[in-house]
């Protein structure tokens, strides 16, 4: 087996680790072992912009140091202030400054100079997520021709927003430098398509490639899954000291990171919308929502959290009574292990962002149930994991506080037999395409491409050289 060599902004260093990305590629690592390698914030002891290692894990991990401001340049400023907003939709909040994107390709310079001399030949080569995308091209022009494949967690973006990037041909040489660029879903395939035929005048050849002015790039829709089996277990466990909920009372649970586009401010209408429109004798709700704090020093991060301060005492102010609070809002990160134990004590799990690359809280709400008495789903349409759990989620509009609203009362009334029958189609679904399906088939995919780019670059040379002669 392939010695695999990943690349991500995060590294694995703390002993919990949290963030959809780095819990999948951990249980890879630790599986297959080889090597980590990200970015960090903090002069390196020589001045250089070197690897520094950590011991530790069951594989290696190597982080480069970069200066506080040239991380703050790359990482707050053209990462998530210029691509995050963009991939999202929201080019309003693109917050462009001079020397960002300089910053940007410097870093994924300097990380490609740093690692080369780690990379053997061999070994698999996999670039994770929107801070590393220039990552593979540098590599190329260092000399490695390793497969080297790519992932993009966030959503892909449209034709129209992508004409709000500055300097956009630089994303079609970028992303042609990887023998396979590996997107969430089916949505994000077809956004990437459009990109080329739109923005670059490309089109889709027979055998999936895309043709880009000269260049190629092949696209394919890999859905991230989590550790099923794992995650029902650790849920199954942490059940009996999860904190009980008071009779007459159903917990709705929510769980994202502090971000514009996860819609918290939505679904605390919604939720406000639903408990206006509730019969005075019914059961009482209450939402629980654990929203992680990111990015604080970002303006638009700023405003959100005031959004929900205010939204959360709004509601509270209106609805509580006494031993009842129909909002409990928490910022700031619970371990994952006491999160499985909330998600199989929530009735209803609320998912509802506006936009989202998979969302791997839909699939550990799911993967949490008491399969006979499972709680209800309900799933934002515009999340890519609608795309696998439609088949028994409530799917709602995010922007509608209605459409949430309506999902809730349905969820509420919802006998058992069709609660059971929901959870199990999801689950069957999440189980066989979980964290290692998703590993396996997207490695084997890489190597299959790499392969038929060596034998069209043999093909190539084998052809020059016989018109030379």
């Amino acid at each position: 087996m392939s010695r695999l060599v990943v690349f991500s902004n995060r590294l694995p260093l703390g002993s919990s680790p949290s963030g959809g990305l780095v819990v999948a590629l951990g249980r890879t690592m630790e599986q297959r072992g080889g090597v980590w390698i990200g970015a960090t914030p903090g002069k390196s002891g020589t001045g250089q912009h070197t690897l520094q290692s950590y011991e530790g894990a069951s594989f290696d991990r190597h982080a480069l140091h970069l200066p506080e401001g040239e991380y703050n340049d790359y990482y707050l400023g053209y990462s998530n202030s210029v691509l995050w907003p963009l991939f999202h939709g929201r080019t309003d909040l693109l917050d462009v400054e001079e020397g960002q994107l300089a910053a940007y390709s410097s870093v994924n310079r300097k990380m490609a100079e740093a690692s080369v001399n780690l990379i053997q030949e061999g070994d698999v080569i996999w670039i994770h997520d929107y801070h590393f995308i220039p990552l593979a091209a540098e590599l190329r022009k260092l000399g490695v021709n390793n497969p080297i494949g790519f992932f993009l967690h966030t959503p892909f973006p449209s034709s129209n927003n992508v004409r709000a990037m500055s300097h956009k041909e630089f994303l079609l040489d970028w992303l042609a430098a990887y023998d396979l660029v590996g997107l969430q879903t089916q949505r994000d395939v077809s956004a990437l398509i459009e990109v080329c035929r739109a923005t670059f005048g490309g089109q889709l050849l027979s055998d999936g490639r895309i043709r880009c002015k000269g260049q190629d790039i092949w696209a394919a829709s890999f859905p991230i899954g989590i550790d099923a089996k794992t995650f029902r277990q650790t849920a199954e466990t942490q059940e009996m000291t999860s904190p009980r909920i008071d009779p007459g009372q159903k917990l709705l649970i929510g769980v994202d990171r502090l971000d514009y586009s996860k819609g918290l401010p939505h679904k605390f209408r919604g939720f406000q919308r639903f408990l206006e429109d509730q019969d005075s004798e019914s059961e009482r709700l209450t939402l629980l929502q654990i929203a992680s704090p990111t990015r604080e020093n970002v303006e638009a991060y700023q405003d959100i959290r005031r959004q929900l301060e205010q939204l959360s005492g709004e509601v509270n102010g209106e609805f509580a009574e006494l031993g009842y609070m129909p909002i409990q809002y928490i910022h700031r990160a619970v371990p994952r292990d006491y999160l499985a134990g909330l998600y199989r004590r929530a009735a209803i799990g609320l998912v509802t962002p506006l936009i989202d690359g998979m969302n791997l809280v839909a699939k550990e709400y799911v993967t949490a149930q008491d399969s006979s008495d499972p709680g209800v789903l309900i799933l934002s349409e515009s999340a890519g994991a609608a795309e696998q759990l439609g088949i028994g989620a409530l799917t709602i509009n995010p922007f509608d506080p209605s459409s949430i609203a309506s999902a809730i009362r349905k969820a509420v009334a919802m006998p058992l037999t069709e609660r059971i029958e929901r959870h199990q189609a999801m689950w069957d679904e999440i189980s066989l395409h979980d964290v290692y399906w998703w590993t396996e088939t997207f490695l084997n995919r890489l190597d299959k491409n790499a392969s038929s780019r060596r034998k069209r670059s043999r093909s190539i040379a084998d052809l020059e050289t016989m018109l030379r002669g």
